[in-house]
């Protein structure tokens, strides 16, 4: 009888974590049509190519060597050493096996939740190099992003190793349940390395300071590319509470959802309301990033606020967004879709939020850990973004920006009926 349920709880949980990695996959194609729909329609193509191209990059890099390097386990020859638990042993050590709360599930599930989770972050990367960085430049980043860069500064955190030998941020309070740092404030850092590597695109920035507006060629495919992210991130934040097979668990499943929806929907109002009384309209650009910056914001800790503090969290992260987009453009750092102040403002405050419900962790243990990823993958990124540019280039000429890098660097247009 132990052995059938150990037997159906193992069922359970790998099949909720294969689900909710599948959910997080779907992602994908939120960032896609979400960055597609911000863009230009000549910059269309390369865009989604970057987007499809970044996530097979991702998952073969992470499969090469960012697991290893991360959790110490790989499955590149001969699966993860000491993943898969048989039933039998774990049986022999039923703590191990889950019955006193541990998680059970399938190695090569694991794996699967984690790939999807870095092909997340280099997502982000994308939509702030959009409309004047090469292709393959690009590419050649993302090899070195989820290959190394962000392995060893998840090694650090999930992966519970010791930061340059010295500390271990868990022991110092940091807590990140679902990725708040080490996922979305990952990926901006390293967008933001490469934006001021690369600068912003032509006629963006007038001389006199002002700022250009350079609207997205299809809004309602960016409203559709925000609604699939909103329901990929049921995955990516439920998923980490890593299994479902007891009571316990369950309801902290379900409050994991609600929380995540109820951020999203903050967010979503603050941004709209902010923009209103800022603006004048109703921005729905604002709107979408402001729900958006809600899903960032609670993913640090979405098991322990209420459902009203959730809401609150995820209305702070829709005003700051708005605030952010706006100082980064009178910096004169051109981010054409958001994404440095969805996911690295926003990040930086889910991080910072998590105190206020988690007596687990610490806001000194919360900002060491925000300093150490953000420093390490924005040093990083820098170096290798300038390698690139030194040794391949990373923009386009002016003429192949003016024309759109559709051609120039996919040879077909997404739009060939409407374009000239």
């Amino acid at each position: 009888m132990e052995n059938q349920i150990f037997e159906l709880q193992y069922a359970m949980d790998t099949f909720y974590f294969l689900v909710c990695g599948a959910l997080v996959m779907w992602m994908a194609a939120g960032f896609s049509m979400l960055e597609a729909g911000l863009v230009r329609s000549k910059n269309t193509t390369e865009i989604l190519t970057k987007n499809v191209a970044l996530f097979a990059v991702s998952c073969t890099m992470y499969l090469i060597s960012g697991y290893a390097i991360m959790y110490g386990g790989t499955y590149f020859l001969t699966g993860i050493e000491g993943g898969d638990t048989l039933v039998a042993d774990a049986l022999a050590s039923k703590a191990e096996a889950g019955f006193d709360g541990g998680s059970v599930y399938s190695g090569a599930s694991d794996f699967f939740f984690q790939v999807v989770f870095v092909a997340t972050a280099m997502s982000i990367v994308s939509g702030a190099v959009a409309e004047r960085m090469k292709l393959w430049a690009f590419l050649a980043f993302a090899v070195v992003m989820t290959g190394f860069i962000y392995p060893m500064e998840g090694a650090w955190t999930w992966g519970g190793n010791a930061v340059f030998g010295m500390f271990t941020l868990g022991d110092l309070g940091f807590s990140d349940f679902a990725g708040s740092g080490i996922v979305h404030m990952a990926g901006a850092a390293a967008a933001l390395a490469g934006v001021l590597i690369l600068g912003a695109r032509k006629g963006k920035y007038a001389a006199d300071g002002s700022v250009r507006a350079i609207p997205g060629a299809n809004l309602p495919l960016a409203t559709l590319g925000t609604f699939i992210l909103w329901m990929g991130w049921f995955g990516f934040n439920g998923g980490s509470v890593l299994k479902l097979a007891d009571v316990a668990n369950s309801n902290a499943v379900a409050m994991v959802f609600l929380n995540t929806n109820a951020a999203a929907a903050g967010g979503l109002i603050a941004a709209l309301i902010t923009a209103r009384l800022m603006f004048g309209k109703a921005d729905l650009t604002m709107a979408l990033n402001g729900a958006l910056a809600g899903l960032v914001a609670i993913t640090a800790e979405p098991s322990t606020p209420t459902a009203l503090q959730a809401t609150i969290f995820g209305g702070i992260g829709g005003v700051l967004v708005v605030f952010s987009i706006l100082f980064l453009d009178k910096i004169k750092i051109d981010d054409p879709v958001g994404a440095i102040s969805v996911h690295g403002t926003c990040g930086l405050l889910g991080l910072l939020l998590v105190p206020i419900t988690n007596d687990g962790s610490s806001f000194s243990g919360q900002i060491i850990g925000a300093l150490t990823i953000f420093v390490w993958v924005f040093v990083t990124s820098l170096i290798v973004w300038i390698a690139l540019k030194a040794v391949i280039g990373i923009r386009v000429t002016e003429e192949e920006e003016d024309n759109g890098v559709d051609i120039s660097e996919c040879g077909l247009e997404a739009y060939p009926e409407f374009t000239k």
